[in-house]
């Protein structure tokens, strides 16, 4: 015991860290435990000072805070609902968009899918109505032509409002050309080119006789009229089935205040 006692003393001189001027490093500093311990007993005060200035009021806003919480976190069945088939129809809607741009899978196709599109815009089947009533000599041709314009004039209108008070954009950030700025036809919901392709071929299918296969044909064609919006990115599906619905609502309509021979012959020679 006495000889381990002068090697342990030996070793405490050898070490540098028992020097002097290295004791501080071994120390902690006191500057920064009494500023933690300063800042606790600050916040601690300033929790008490806030705890005892709340009003009764706020006390009772805060309890009511958590069941307004629970109340927006649990929404019902249909908002979970209606939420998952959104977002469905915006992955889908996306990843049926191969004519989007350019750089898209499709996007060599995309000049046939717009001149798909075209043949089911407003503009063109108005302006060939148009000819058609002027060349037209039957008082039966004048009756159908005539009220195939209203039908026409009607679904721009409809199509417009119902747009303007959706504002619905489509999935793909694309401008609507200088023909859907003509007819108003500038958001997503709902189609306006399916709409139109619907009352279409219904109004073909009731008022003109047509063979089985050009009646297969035509519903062919207003289908692919339809879809060609969702190819392209200008239209979700739901955009594009809704338009379906409102285009055979609109033909409904159009049978509903059908006018008459007399009628068109009046309007003609006003016209």
């Amino acid at each position: 015991m006495p000889a381990s006692q002068p090697r342990s003393r030996a070793r405490d001189r050898n070490n540098v860290l028992n020097r002097a001027e290295f004791l501080s490093l071994n120390q902690p500093l006191k500057g920064t435990q009494e500023s933690r311990s300063s800042g606790r007993k600050q916040s601690g005060q300033a929790g008490a000072a806030g705890a005892q200035n709340s009003n009764p009021k706020e006390r009772r806003q805060s309890q009511q805070l958590p069941e307004e919480d629970c109340m927006q976190l649990n929404p019902s069945f249909k908002g979970i609902a209606f939420n998952s088939l959104l977002a469905i129809d915006i992955c889908m809607s996306k990843r049926l968009g191969v004519c989007a741009n350019r750089a898209s899978s499709w996007g060599g196709a995309r000049s046939m899918i717009n001149l798909l599109g075209i043949t089911g815009h407003g503009i063109p089947w108005i302006a060939g109505t148009l000819i058609c009533l002027v060349k037209s000599s039957t008082l039966a041709g004048q009756e159908v032509l005539m009220n195939l314009l209203l039908a026409l004039l009607l679904d721009i209108v409809i199509v417009a409002g119902l747009q303007k008070l959706a504002k619905r954009k489509g999935p793909y950030d694309i401008n609507p050309g200088l023909l859907d700025y003509l007819t108003m036809d500038t958001y997503a919901f709902p189609a306006g080119h399916a709409s139109r392709a619907a009352m279409l071929s219904k109004f073909f299918l009731n008022h003109l006789v047509l063979a089985i296969p050009l009646r297969i044909l035509l519903v062919l064609w207003a289908l692919c009229v339809g879809f060609s919006r969702v190819m392209i990115g200008r239209h979700h599906i739901t955009d594009v089935l809704s338009g379906f619905v409102f285009g055979y609502l609109q033909f409904r309509l159009v049978e509903l205040i059908w006018m008459s021979s007399n009628t068109c012959q009046m309007l003609i020679s006003i016209w």
